[in-house]
C-alpha cells in the first residue's frame, strides 16, 4: 500500500500533533511507500514561505528527502477533469486544489491519508485513511 500525504497531513507532522508524526515514522519503519502529491507539496510550500518560517521549512525539506513526490500526468489531469464534470452535474463543486489530489491518488492507487475527509466524500475510486482521527 502506499499513502498519499495530504495538506493538512503534512502540517499535523510539522506541528508534531495529535500522534500523526508517530503513525508517518512507523509507517516508515514498517518500509511502507509514502508519497506527497505535487499539489500538496505547493500548498505547504507556499505557506511555509508566505510566513517565513524557516524552522518549519526546514523540517519540511528533510520531509521532503523521505518521501516521494508525485508529479501531474495527463492522466491525473483526464481523471480530475471526469470527477469534476460528475460533481458539478451533482451541485456539489470542489476545490481544485483538493480535486487534483484525489484524481492523482487514484491514477496511482494510492490511499490520500487526510483529515479533510469531508472534501473528498463521493468520490469513487478514492480509498481515504485519516491518521488525526485514530
Amino acid at each position: 500500500m502506499t499513502y498519499a500525504l495530504d495538506t493538512n497531513t503534512i502540517s499535523y507532522i510539522l506541528r508534531n500533533e495529535k500522534g500523526v508524526r508517530e503513525r508517518w515514522l512507523r509507517e516508515e519503519r514498517l518500509g511502507r511507500q509514502l508519497t506527497i502529491p505535487l499539489v500538496a507539496y505547493y500548498e505547504v510550500k507556499r505557506g511555509l514561505l508566505a510566513v517565513k518560517s524557516i524552522t518549519k521549512m526546514t523540517l519540511f525539506e528533510g520531509i521532503c528527502g523521505t518521501l516521494r513526490v508525485d508529479p501531474l500526468t495527463v492522466r491525473d489531469m483526464d481523471i480530475a477533469a471526469s470527477i469534476y464534470a460528475r460533481r458539478k452535474a451533482l451541485g456539489r463543486p470542489m476545490d481544485a486544489s483538493d480535486l487534483l489530489v484525489a484524481a492523482q491518488c487514484i491514477s496511482n492507487g494510492h490511499t490520500l491519508v487526510t483529515n479533510n475527509t469531508r472534501h473528498f466524500e463521493g468520490i469513487d475510486d478514492l480509498r481515504i485513511d485519516d491518521w488525526a482521527n485514530m
